[in-house]
């Protein structure tokens, strides 16, 4: 039941984008299209999950036995911008037309402080690996939902005569604090389902 209360906590209570305001440049940027926003999520999950598992095996058999704990950020952004490269290099053999559509938005991945993010706060939380896991393809899965739904959202806008100083930037960040507000009605649902299974 932990399992599942720390998949259901990091997709809807504690979103990373709308609760945590990690990873907002690419939650802003690739937004304007469902097609390209399915795309990034799918990058952002693989990268996500992959250097959480590679950056906790670094902490635990690495830095944590040869105390070099204050290399953690240098040692995690190196495996994270690595992993980067391999997926822009696979994108751009398996899927030339994604690779073309997210643009500047994929090498970013590197530095989207959601992907660092995650990777240090399963250090702190002292999770283990398959939880680190867990936690990791969750928080990718929300920041996912939060793009597709976000750019879902942003297509309909288009469709709409907005008033002259609304246009552009000011209405996105309006729909953007208002998709916070409605994540954060999930917030009684990780203390409800932790009574209910008696998980604190």
């Amino acid at each position: 039941m932990e399992y599942l209360l720390i998949f259901i906590s990091a997709i809807f209570v504690n979103n990373i984008v709308l609760s945590q305001f990690l990873g907002i440049c690419p939650f802003l940027g690739v937004s304007k299209k469902i097609s390209t926003s399915l795309g990034m999520g799918a990058a952002v999950t693989f990268v996500l999950t992959l250097s959480t598992i590679v950056t906790y095996l670094v902490q635990v058999f690495v830095l944590n036995p040869f105390h070099l704990e204050y290399l953690q950020t240098l040692a995690f952004i190196l495996v994270i911008a690595a992993l980067v490269q391999m997926v822009e290099i696979i994108l751009k053999k398996v899927s030339p037309a994604l690779y073309q559509a997210l643009g500047i938005f994929l090498p970013l991945i590197t530095t989207n402080c959601a992907v660092l993010g995650v990777a240090i706060l399963v250090i702190q939380r002292d999770y283990n690996l398959l939880e680190s896991v867990v936690y990791a393809f969750s928080t990718a899965l929300g920041f996912a939902v939060a793009l597709v739904i976000f750019a879902g959202i942003r297509e309909q806008l288009a469709l709409v005569n907005i008033p002259k100083g609304m246009r552009g930037m000011p209405i996105v960040l309006i729909t953007a604090s208002l998709l916070a507000l409605a994540f954060m009605g999930f917030s009684g649902l990780q203390t409800g389902l932790g009574t209910l299974f008696g998980v604190n």
